[in-house]
């Protein structure tokens, strides 16, 4: 089974965040992780899920659907969450 990715996440924000830190946000991970501004090669696949991230969250229709499939993840899904969110906080304590 697919688990969703969390475009919060990749942005650093909250699922509260309003508009303005999103774009803030992402402005701020875009500049750090562009080709022209980064030279490691997995810079590039960052700074796409950065993007993919942004237009979906700065798009209130779009942001509306991602949530409410996010939700139902969670609440269809949880024990395949949770095993995600522990492999990414294990991974991010180890680094």
């Amino acid at each position: 089974m697919s688990v969703i990715q969390d475009h919060y996440a990749k942005l650093g924000v909250s699922p509260t965040a309003s508009i303005d830190l999103i774009k803030s946000a992402y402005r701020k991970n875009a500049a750090r992780y562009h080709p022209d501004k980064n030279p490691d090669p997995a810079a590039v696949a960052q700074f796409r899920a950065i993007q993919e991230a942004y237009e979906v969250l700065a798009d209130a229709t779009r942001r509306q659907a991602y949530d409410d499939y996010r939700q139902r993840s969670l609440i269809d899904n949880p024990q395949e969450i949770a095993r995600e969110i522990a492999e990414k906080y294990i991974k991010g304590i180890t680094q």
